[in-house]
């Protein structure tokens, strides 16, 4: 059994309920956009010097996302490809609220994450059982992965 799979598995036993499920589908796309929108908003510092070179790609949101989808890229390439699609999204949406927000972004996704973890918790409360990232922190990132392979399923796409 590939890595990918038993992590998927593993991570599905806690995701059972149907009403969790759907928690998850808007929560945790939330959370990993308000966890981008975060680092996004962490000022250039250093990567500044880096400006000309990369022009408005040069954040630490950008450069963390790298980081994470070689993560993605080693469990399965396909499905990093996917991920690599929603986070751009996620960068893409950052970028805009950056400009059209009448607050900082930063604080918009504190709030964001409050509420997203808020009814994550729910959810599993409903579940009856604990969310599968107090057993390992890299369930973090096999959240979105778990979604994304649903769309995978769903179009007919090896993951």
């Amino acid at each position: 059994m590939r890595k990918i799979d038993g992590l998927l598995e593993e991570y599905g036993i806690s995701h059972q309920n149907p009403t969790n499920k759907t928690i998850h589908w808007f929560c945790v796309p939330a959370i990993f956009f308000s966890i981008v929108g975060l680092i996004y908003s962490i000022p250039p510092g250093p990567l500044a010097s880096l400006d000309f070179l990369l022009s408005n790609f040069t954040n630490w949101g950008t450069i963390t996302l790298i980081l994470v989808l070689f993560y993605y890229f080693a469990l399965s390439p396909p499905l990093a490809l996917g991920m690599f699609l929603f986070s751009a999204v996620c960068l893409a949406i950052a970028n805009l609220l950056t400009f059209y927000l009448s607050f900082p972004l930063w604080l918009f996704c504190i709030i964001l994450f409050i509420v997203a973890l808020g009814f994550q918790f729910y959810g599993h409360k409903i579940e009856g059982k604990k969310p599968s990232f107090f057993k390992d922190v890299q369930f973090l990132l096999i959240g979105p992965a778990w979604l994304m392979h649903f769309i995978y399923k769903r179009l007919g796409l090896i993951y």
